[in-house]
């Protein structure tokens, strides 16, 4: 394949998992479809950002990046072979991998720590101390009085970010290695296949 094209094809995947992160850090602000909770009752690593920020706007970028490295050269008509667009993508890839890779740290410490919830009048990381071992013990998720169903909120969204954010990490990975051999080699499409 060539890298012009394989560019297009791992921009065009980096793009709608990136809104995923976005999405699913959104619905982290707002356990139980409700804001009340927002005043100090949500997790540390909600405010972080990491779906939003990491693997959401940081991954953006080489999305759009790589599609664009994916269409004409900078000329328009692709003479430079497209080098100068493929090595915007290596910045950009990596840049990216450093979002998926700050998103994935934040959602797998959110995922160890568990939710800050409230159980005997008292706001904490009452799952702390069990290393992650609440995950496995569902009986434990309704010691959580508020917010309602936090635990299973929380588990849901932080996990969906694990897997978001790994796979953008390996992606942009990928296109870093494309990028960079589109950098030295150019773009092997002729003039008529380009898009």
């Amino acid at each position: 394949m060539c890298t012009g094209k394989c560019a297009r094809c791992l921009g065009l995947t980096l793009i709608p998992l990136s809104l995923v992160c976005i999405v699913a850090n959104a619905l982290l602000l707002v356990p139980d479809g409700k804001t009340t909770w927002t005043d100090g009752n949500l997790s540390l690593q909600v405010w972080l950002m990491g779906g939003f920020i990491g693997g959401g706007l940081m991954v953006l970028c080489p999305g759009i990046s790589a599609v664009r490295a994916g269409g004409k050269g900078c000329c328009g008509a692709g003479c430079c072979g497209n080098r100068c667009r493929m090595l915007r993508s290596v910045f950009s890839s990596a840049f990216g991998m450093l979002g998926a890779i700050y998103c994935l740290s934040v959602a797998g410490a959110a995922l160890r720590i568990g939710p800050k919830c409230l159980i005997d009048e008292k706001w904490d990381y009452h799952f702390q101390e069990t290393g992650g071992a609440y995950l496995r013990n569902d009986t434990l998720w309704n010691l959580c009085e508020a917010p309602p169903h936090v635990v299973p909120w929380n588990v849901t969204l932080f996990s969906i970010l694990v897997v978001a954010s790994s796979l953008e990490t390996v992606l942009c990975g990928i296109q870093l290695v494309n990028a960079t051999f589109g950098v030295l080699c150019g773009d092997c499409r002729k003039k008529g296949e380009v898009h």
